[in-house]
């Protein structure tokens, strides 16, 4: 501590002597943003059961599904999505958008409960609530989300905005 109060003691004689001091920025390790933001066209043609597309875990070791887990937020994004599937009653609508946010644990599920943040179909509620119903039944499939150790590390309690984007059939609404 003797240390530290020598620093102080430097520091309060500079600015007493009007010597300007400037403080610099951290050059500590960076961080991710508070928010893991993430978007997906669905439904996804790939994977399902949220499992990446690939027959070997990250030591080079098959899985026992034959999928690896995601390592990568690029990865884990369709992950999350693969189940999402088309909610039926939704076929009078053209583009559909939802926003799901929610946060997991090291081991890839769910920490409490995702909430809707966002939805294109807020004036409907009927439309809303099959859209939301589909959307957090999606979230619940996919999860625990097989995810690598060290992406779980790196994402364990941050919210997570997952948004879901469906474009209708061929792109042209339902």
């Amino acid at each position: 501590m003797r240390g530290v109060d020598r620093h102080l003691g430097a520091l309060a004689a500079l600015l007493a002597a009007g010597v300007p001091v400037r403080a610099t920025p951290s050059t500590g390790p960076l961080t991710l943003p508070e928010t893991l933001k993430g978007t997906v066209q669905v439904p996804l043609n790939g994977p399902r059961n949220g499992m990446a597309d690939s027959p070997r875990t990250p030591d080079g070791e098959k899985a026992p599904d034959g999928r690896k887990p995601a390592d990568t937020l690029q990865e884990l994004y369709p992950v999350l999505a693969a189940c999402w599937e088309i909610p039926e009653g939704l076929s009078r609508f053209e583009r559909t958008e939802i926003t799901a946010r929610f946060a997991l644990r090291r081991d890839g599920s769910v920490i409490g409960t995702p909430r809707v943040t966002f939805s294109t179909q807020n004036s409907d509620t009927r439309a809303y609530r099959i859209l939301t119903d589909a959307t957090l039944a999606a979230i619940r499939r996919c999860t625990p989300a097989r995810i690598t150790p060290a992406l779980g590390a790196a994402i364990a309690g941050r919210p997570i905005a997952l948004r879901f984007i469906y474009q209708g059939p061929k792109g042209q609404g339902v």
